[in-house]
């Protein structure tokens, strides 16, 4: 019996095959591109290698403008834009018919003012539209001059139709993408608007804490020793961590307003009712003394008027100086600084000052909730407002929580909710000690930031040398993460992403 003979598939059908199975792969290459500046050339160069042609070129349909435009052509380097209809591009836009052309310069549609530009000699033309999954034309590839000096073929025309019909899916989605990304954008942009309008002294913190810790992350990649020595950071990675940073306070939009910007101890208003009855109090200090003079005058006579007023003087400007100082003494006590020693003893004092109202009443001069304001120890808030502010991390986590955020972003939530953490447990809102690496570094920058930061109504702003001192401080306490703020220092964080933003 004769063994069958198995012929070896013909020269040609192998160079088709391998043909077809460099579309396929490139077309799962394609599927995972989202970056239209890398997807671009990865099209064209498949392109120009499966048709066998010296240069390839890709244009995108604007809908809008009408128009074709290409980001990237072979030979050239500046964007092509041409009207739909025009040029051979142009036409194949428009009727979604592709166009072959062995002769170049012997065809009316060719536009000759390209190679008169750019110096090449364009010869061979075979131009095809990209479509859709709905068929719709979303673009055109062109490719010029066939290597082996004759005409593109129809197998020329079917490879390229198929590749173009994969490059328009993905230029799809990597053209949606790019939206979602401006969207994002958009909607960070708008939110730390929204964060900033309530609070004007503050502008410009959120920008600057996610440039402080962008670079504090991309730092950490050059590094070749220490415990952070493996640490990498993928491009998706930075992105969820600068919205985090810019997001992070978003939630102050849930903090009452006069909290949020309290400047001094007592609020506007509450000052103001302080400072009416400090006045009512010097008016029953010269009512007092006048009625002790006439008095007098009724005691002693009238020949006894001079000494009496001499006397009653003295003693109402001695009265009125001692308001005064008081007064000084609760404006001093007011301001967001360190009491002295002694301070809070007076105040109770001072709780026991009387003076008569219109009825004739005693009234205290400072209530006893004044006396509890003007008594906190530092800065201007009161514990129950000091928790109000910190409630701001619970509302960003909310807020962050309740927005679908793509796959790449889902963290973003949890590294702003943890910005306030402390390694040793005395942060807030949930005293955790395992916190992100992005939120620590989030927390570094946020510190540094709120120190050097201009002049607010509440506190001045120290030096850049004083800023590093508290940090440290926070860091030796076990505060703050020891290795990362070491890097924070010696790559110089602060000048190189306040000069340089990173990107």
């Amino acid at each position: 019996m004769l063994s069958p003979v198995f012929s070896q598939p013909p020269p040609d059908l192998n160079r088709r095959l391998a043909k077809l199975t460099s579309i396929l792969d490139v077309a799962k290459a394609m599927s995972a591109e989202r970056d239209l500046d890398l997807l671009l050339p990865l099209i064209l160069f498949e392109a120009t290698k499966v048709v066998e042609a010296d240069r390839c070129s890709l244009f995108i349909l604007d809908r809008e403008r009408n128009e074709l435009w290409s980001k990237v052509a072979q030979g050239s380097k500046n964007e092509i834009r041409l009207p739909v209809g025009s040029g051979v591009a142009g036409q194949v836009a428009h009727t979604g018919a592709i166009i072959n052309i062995p002769d170049a310069y012997a065809d009316s549609r060719f536009n000759r003012s390209f190679d008169v530009s750019s110096g090449y000699q364009t010869k061979t033309i075979l131009c095809v539209p990209m479509r859709d999954a709905n068929g719709d034309v979303t673009g055109v590839i062109q490719a010029l001059n066939k290597l082996d000096g004759q005409g593109f073929n129809a197998e020329d025309e079917e490879l390229l139709l198929a590749l173009g019909a994969q490059a328009a899916g993905a230029i799809e989605n990597a053209l949606l993408h790019e939206e979602i990304n401006r969207l994002f954008e958009g909607f960070v942009s708008a939110s730390v608007v929204a964060i900033e309008a309530r609070d004007p002294t503050t502008a410009g913190h959120s920008g600057r804490v996610a440039d402080l810790t962008v670079s504090l992350a991309q730092t950490l990649e050059h590094l070749s020793a220490g415990p952070y020595a493996r640490i990498r950071f993928s491009a998706s990675e930075i992105q969820e961590l600068r919205y985090a940073s810019l997001l992070h306070d978003f939630g102050k939009v849930g903090v009452r307003e006069p909290v949020l910007v309290k400047a001094e101890k007592l609020y506007p208003h509450e000052l103001d009712v302080l400072r009416a009855r400090f006045q009512l109090a010097r008016k029953d200090l010269q009512l007092q003394s006048y009625r002790r003079r006439y008095e007098a005058v009724k005691r002693h006579g009238a020949e006894a008027a001079s000494d009496i007023e001499a006397a009653e003087e003295a003693r109402l400007a001695s009265e009125l100086k001692h308001l005064i100082e008081v007064f000084d003494f609760v404006l001093t006590c007011n301001r967001p600084t360190v009491l002295a020693q002694g301070g809070f003893e007076r105040l109770t004092e001072l709780g026991t000052l009387r003076f008569d109202d219109a009825e004739g009443l005693a009234q205290p001069l400072l209530l006893p909730r004044e006396i509890q304001s003007l008594s906190i120890p530092r800065g201007t808030l009161s514990p129950e407002e000091r928790r109000e502010i910190e409630s701001h991390v619970e509302h960003t986590y909310r807020f962050l929580t309740q927005i679908p955020w793509t796959r790449a972003l889902r963290r973003v939530p949890e590294i702003a909710y943890a910005h306030h953490e402390k390694l040793d447990g005395t942060g807030y809102p949930r005293a955790e000690r395992e916190i992100p690496i992005q939120s620590r570094m989030m927390s570094i920058a946020d510190i540094y930031d709120a120190l050097t930061a201009s002049d607010r109504p509440y506190k001045k702003a120290v030096p850049h040398t004083l800023a590093l001192d508290i940090l440290k401080r926070e860091t030796d306490s076990g505060q703050l993460d020891r290795d990362l703020f070491r890097i924070f220092v010696e790559a110089e964080i602060p000048r190189r992403a306040l000069l340089h933003p990173p990107k």
